[in-house]
């Protein structure tokens, strides 16, 4: 039944074309003659918009269906009215709001392009101008985002309705599912010796002494030193926004007290030990390149560290401590401090496939019963690249199976609820949009998503 699939049908209308305020930057040095697909009230429709965010649909990968422009015209409309009702109720969207987007949509694209002067060179714009060309796109879209928030997160789903969303799937339509675990984590990253990070610290002085003597280039000694997978390709690399929180706060803090061209005494920070160059600063944005190098841990420290955790395991095997408070007192994964000590899916929830999972930890699984913990164990962290020691707990395993309702009950009340947020998406669009004046170009008339826009058009010429 495809309405099981309804959380990607729903797209939230905002996924579409005010998603897309920077669409095709390389092409905006072009001047094209443009022409309006649709109104509503004051607002225009460009085919340019259309264009574009099919291009970048494109760009990114999506599959593109022969009537996407209908479909993304259809959206255009959908969060234009939404954004109109905003203004008319109120809702507040804040500056600072508008403008952390705008900063996001910038960094993707200096991502995209690789540094932000060659994002500018492409644009023929600076950083500043881009964004206030988009400004208001954005600031629209969010007001659409507030007014699609009011109408639906009030939705809520009772288990009778659950039940009533599951008897309508056909049964040979209900899909297979493979066996899914939920797995726990405790982790420890042992610390390298004294001497060994000294050591470290007096190469990335000796590196530094280079650059500034001029014997090499800053470029050519992170190529050759570096540790830092993500830009030792591109001689240390990077486009940083001070108020990014995905930076850790000590390198930030670092790189923004240098002057362009120089460089910083060594830095530690959490992933290892750094020197910064500051290649050029623009406000809150910067370009810099840095050498990460990162203190190797013996073998020595990494028994210690099994050794700490065969006496956290032995604690919670005999109840002395909870596997979810030993992992809040003990666990050193940054990331599941904010998410707990369950390895998230790609969904975001606890319930991963086998297939998701690295090797090393499907390796370990196959030896434990559900409600075990695997012996402690040494691990590389696959997003840092960091050497650990761990223990792994299987708290729950599904046998592979046809979607049922004991088994898989959270999945389809989401996928219920999705469906209810839609449906009182769509009856508040049936008796809203017809107090907003709507035109749509008579060669957009074969569309069949828009013909209810056209009928919701005629309806309100009759009514003035």
């Amino acid at each position: 039944m495809a309405t099981f699939h309804f959380m990607q049908k729903l797209l939230f209308v905002l996924c579409g074309i005010f998603a897309l305020s920077f669409s095709s930057v390389a092409q905006s040095k072009k001047i094209v003659a443009d022409k309006i697909l649709a109104v509503v009230g004051d607002k225009i429709i460009l085919q340019s918009d259309i264009e574009n965010a099919i291009k970048d649909a494109v760009r990114n990968g999506g599959t593109v269906p022969d009537n996407a422009d209908c479909s993304i015209l259809e959206q255009a409309l959908i969060s234009k009215v939404l954004m109109l009702q905003a203004l008319k109720d109120s809702l507040p969207v804040t500056e600072e709001e508008i403008e952390s987007e705008l900063d996001n949509r910038i960094r993707y694209y200096m991502s995209q392009f690789g540094s932000q002067a060659e994002l500018e060179r492409v644009a023929g714009k600076t950083v500043y101008q881009l964004k206030d060309d988009s400004r208001e796109s954005v600031r629209e879209r969010k007001l659409a985002e507030a007014m699609q928030k009011k109408i639906v997160d009030i939705i809520n789903v009772t288990p009778t309705e659950v039940k009533a969303y599951f008897d309508r799937i056909p049964k040979d339509s209900l899909p297979f599912f493979e066996s899914e675990v939920e797995v726990g984590q405790i982790a420890l990253y042992p610390k390298a010796s004294r001497d060994l990070e000294q050591f470290m610290i007096s190469e990335l002085t000796h590196y530094k002494q280079e650059v500034e003597s001029k014997h090499s280039t800053f470029d050519q000694v992170a190529r050759l030193y570096s540790e830092d997978p993500g830009s030792k390709d591109k001689g240390g690399l990077y486009e940083i926004d001070r108020n990014e929180k995905n930076w850790d706060p000590d390198f930030i803090r670092a790189a923004f007290r240098l002057k362009d061209g120089e460089i910083s005494p060594v830095v530690k920070t959490k992933f290892g030990y750094h020197i910064i160059q500051m290649v050029q600063r623009n406000g809150d944005l910067a370009t810099i390149r840095h050498i990460l190098r990162i203190p190797p841990v013996t073998d020595a420290e990494m028994t210690q560290g099994l050794s700490k955790l065969d006496s956290v395991r032995s604690k919670i095997i005999a109840g002395t401590m909870d596997f979810n408070g030993a992992a809040f007192k003990y666990g050193e994964d940054e990331e599941q401090k904010y998410t707990g000590p369950y390895i998230m899916s790609a969904d975001g929830d606890t319930y991963n496939r086998i297939d998701e999972l690295d090797k090393d930890v499907v390796a370990v699984l196959s030896k434990l019963k559900v409600g075990e913990y695997s012996q402690p164990s040494v691990f590389t962290n696959e997003r840092t690249g960091k050497k650990g020691v761990r223990i792994l707990y299987l708290k729950t395993r599904s046998e592979p199976h046809r979607m049922n309702l004991r088994d898989d009950y959270n999945k389809i009340k989401q996928a219920a609820l999705e469906e209810k947020k839609y449906q009182s998406l769509e009856k508040w669009l049936t008796s809203h949009v017809p107090n907003y004046y709507i035109m749509i170009d008579p060669d957009k008339a074969n569309c069949q998503q828009l013909q209810k826009w056209t009928n919701i058009q005629k309806t309100y010429a009759s009514k003035n």
